[in-house]
């Protein structure tokens, strides 16, 4: 493979983290967008977000760009406070980022911008693929209006334009996994809601091989779901959680009880139901290593 260069912001995360590891373990050369106080390395770009200033001629020569900037969606109940942070931490980063791109001399082949399942809305049983619409909640909103901004990087620069809208991600790193078994070590564990709510899902392992391989075959553009091709019920995913780390999983949480706790967040991150597959990358013919959801929470939990 030709040595490519590689420039990814929200490289510290937990996607940006492992992807960075992979691609220079693959022989990329990788960068990182960098604020301003934090340490830099040969070669990172200095960036700031918040007041939207950039190192505009330190981007030059990059073959490609991954952007996974943007604040967690959980942790905290949606004030109106959080929900302003969230939208400016994705649509403002993002349009910065492809502004940027637009003014460099040698544009990158290929922009890799997250998003997500949320981009669905809550949707029952309805089968979802990449050509599915939108919904009209506050985080299918907030995908919608992000993967807008990173599309402007096609209709404006002509680059190659990537939207991965990612599940929950299974990692042993921690991110939403860490969280969502908390309550199984602590004894209180239990399904949410109904339990009847569909999870998209996918492993740490295949999210990197799936950026890798949009960055190296051109024939990938637009959105593509990463997710595992067997999502789980909210149900199933209680039972295996409790089974592999041997707990109990004994206390459903009322879906009343967690709007109450969470308010808008509980209803739209806990309790909606999205039926996501991989019709892109099954299409493509993509081999995924963790294909079944109880190999792939063994290894993120127990590491095998």
């Amino acid at each position: 493979m030709i040595v490519k260069r590689v420039l990814i912001s929200g490289a510290s995360g937990l996607v940006g983290a492992a992807l960075s590891r992979h691609l220079t373990d693959a022989g990329y050369i990788v960068s990182k967008l960098v604020r301003p106080g934090a340490h830099m390395h040969a070669g990172d770009v200095l960036w700031d977000p918040n007041s939207a200033t950039a190192d505009v001629p330190g981007m030059e020569g990059f073959d490609a760009v991954v952007n996974l900037n943007g604040a967690s969606i959980a942790g905290t109940r949606w004030t109106r406070a959080r929900k302003a942070e969230l939208r400016v931490s994705r649509l403002g980063a993002t349009r910065l980022l492809v502004d940027c791109l637009r003014k460099v001399q040698k544009k990158p082949a290929v922009l890799i911008s997250a998003s997500g399942t949320g981009y669905y809305g809550d949707r029952g049983d309805d089968i979802l693929t990449e050509e599915s619409g939108p919904g009209s909640d506050f985080l299918a909103t907030l995908a919608r209006d992000w993967e807008a901004e990173a599309g402007r990087a096609k209709t404006g620069a002509g680059i190659r334009t990537v939207r991965l809208r990612f599940g929950v991600i299974f990692s042993a790193a921690g991110g939403a996994l860490d969280q969502m078994a908390r309550p199984f070590h602590m004894g209180v564990g239990g399904r949410l809601g109904s339990g009847k709510q569909w999870m998209p899902w996918v492993a740490i392992e295949d999210v990197v091989r799936i950026a890798q391989k949009m960055i190296e075959q051109e024939k990938w553009r637009g959105p593509v779901n990463v997710v595992a091709p067997t999502p789980v019920r909210n149900q199933e995913f209680t039972q295996l959680m409790a089974g592999i780390l041997k707990r109990p999983a004994l206390l459903p949480a009322p879906a009343f009880a967690l709007q109450l706790l969470l308010g808008e967040m509980a209803k739209v991150l806990l309790l909606s139901s999205q039926h996501v597959v991989p019709k892109k990358l099954i299409d493509g013919g993509h081999e995924f290593l963790y294909p079944d959801a109880e190999t792939a929470l063994k290894k993120a939990l127990l590491g095998g």
